[in-house]
C-alpha cells in the first residue's frame, strides 16, 4: 500500500495543499470547519505527519533573508549585525535587502527571498506594510517571518524595544527637571514604533504639568535631513519648546545641525533627548540624552526565535519585547529653565 500522503489528504477534504498544511500548523487563519474537514481526512486516509522530515526540508538551504529599511542608520547596522553573527554561529548564511521604507520595494524583496528558498526572514517592516501581501507570500511558501523593531500584525512573531517603557522613562526624567513643554520630532508617523513612543511619553507626562501635544510634532524621515527639516518646521512657526524630543538619534544629529546653523546651542538654550543611544549619541558635544534599545540583544533574541519557528511551525505567535535603560547625559543633565 503506498504511503499517504499531504496532496492524498488535501484532495479528500476538498482543500488546496497550502491550506491542508496550515492546519498541519496550527495556522488560527484557518476556518476551524476547513480545520475540522482536513484533520477527518487525515483520520479517515491513516495520514501521519512526519515533522522531523519536514523540518529538515525546510532547513535545508540553510540560509536565512533579511530585510531592513535602510543600513545607513547606524542602529538598524547594528541589529543586521547582530543578526548575521547569531546566524552565522548556528551555520546558516544570511541574505540581505534594503527596502528604503518602500513597500513594494518589500514585497519585491520577500518573494525573491522566498523564490531563493530561505529557510526563513527577518523583516524591519516598511511603513504601509499590511498582512495580505506578507500573508500570500508566507502561505504559499511556508516560509516564517519575523516583525523586528516595528510590527503590523500580531499574527506574525514580533521582536523589539519596549517603546512605552521607553518613552515613559524618558518623560519622567524631563519632568525631573523641570521642563514645561516638549515636542517629539521625527519619525514616520504610520510607524508602530512611534506610535508606541508617543504613548508611553503621553503617559510619563501625565500629571507633571509638561506640555505635551502629540498633533504638534514633526513626523519626517527617520534620518538626520528628517531631524533638521522637523525642527526647522517647528521653529519656523514660532514654536519654542523647553525640550525637544528626537525620534531617533539619527534624527537626532540633524536637530543639532540644525539648531546650530540658527545660532542656538543644544543642552543650553534648548535641551534635547532622544531614543536608540546609538554609539555617537555620547560622543556628540554635548553628549545626547538617550534610551537605549539595545539593537544587539533584539538581533539575537530575534535570530532565537526565527530558528525555533523554523524547528516548530506550529507554536502560537511569539512576541517578545526588550527592557529599554535610560542614559542621562548633558543634552539635558546641563539645561535648565528660562527665566
Amino acid at each position: 500500500m503506498s504511503k499517504v500522503t499531504l496532496e492524498d489528504v488535501s484532495r479528500a477534504a476538498g482543500v488546496s495543499r497550502s491550506t491542508a498544511s496550515l492546519v498541519l500548523r496550527g495556522n488560527t487563519r484557518i476556518p476551524e470547519s476547513t480545520a475540522d474537514r482536513v484533520r477527518l481526512a487525515m483520520a479517515e486516509l491513516g495520514y501521519v505527519y512526519n515533522r522531523h522530515a519536514a523540518n529538515m526540508r525546510r532547513r535545508e538551504s540553510m540560509t536565512l533573508g533579511l530585510i531592513v529599511t535602510d543600513i545607513r542608520n547606524p542602529y538598524f547596522a547594528g541589529l543586521t549585525m547582530s543578526i548575521e553573527e547569531a546566524a552565522h554561529q548556528a551555520g546558516y548564511n544570511l541574505f540581505v535587502g534594503y527596502s528604503r521604507d518602500d513597500v513594494e520595494r518589500q514585497y519585491v524583496q520577500l518573494e525573491t527571498m522566498v523564490q531563493q528558498q530561505v529557510d526563513g526572514v527577518f523583516l524591519l517592516p516598511a511603513t504601509g506594510s499590511e498582512l495580505s501581501p506578507v500573508c500570500g507570500i508566507v502561505d504559499r511558501s511556508e516560509v516564517p517571518v519575523l516583525q523586528l523593531a516595528r510590527y503590523f500584525s500580531d499574527e506574525l512573531d514580533y521582536v523589539g524595544p519596549d517603546n512605552l517603557l521607553a518613552g515613559q522613562q524618558l518623560a519622567q526624567h524631563l519632568s525631573s527637571l523641570g521642563v514645561g513643554s516638549a515636542i517629539l520630532i521625527g519619525g514616520p508617523e504610520p510607524s508602530s514604533a512611534r506610535a508606541e513612543r508617543i504613548r508611553g511619553l503621553e503617559a510619563g507626562f501625565a500629571g507633571s504639568g509638561v506640555s505635551f501635544d502629540p498633533s504638534v510634532s514633526a513626523a519626517t524621515t527617520n534620518n538626520a535631513a528628517g531631524g533638521s527639516e522637523g525642527i526647522a518646521g517647528i521653529l519656523d512657526q514660532g514654536i519654542w519648546p523647553d525640550c525637544l524630543i528626537a525620534y531617533s538619534d539619527a534624527v537626532a544629529l540633524g536637530i543639532y545641525a540644525e539648531l546650530r546653523r540658527r545660532n542656538l546651542e543644544p543642552g543650553r538654550d534648548v535641551s534635547v533627548a532622544s531614543f536608540d543611544d546609538i554609539t555617537m549619541a555620547e560622543l556628540l558635544l554635548p553628549p545626547l540624552t538617550s534610551v537605549a534599545t539595545y539593537p544587539e540583544r533584539i538581533g539575537r533574541e530575534a535570530a532565537e526565535l526565527l530558528l525555533k519557528r523554523i524547528r516548530d511551525p506550529s507554536m502560537a505567535p511569539q512576541r517578545s519585547h526588550i527592557s529599554p535603560a535610560l542614559k542621562v547625559r548633558a543634552s539635558t543633565a546641563q539645561w535648565r529653565p528660562r527665566p
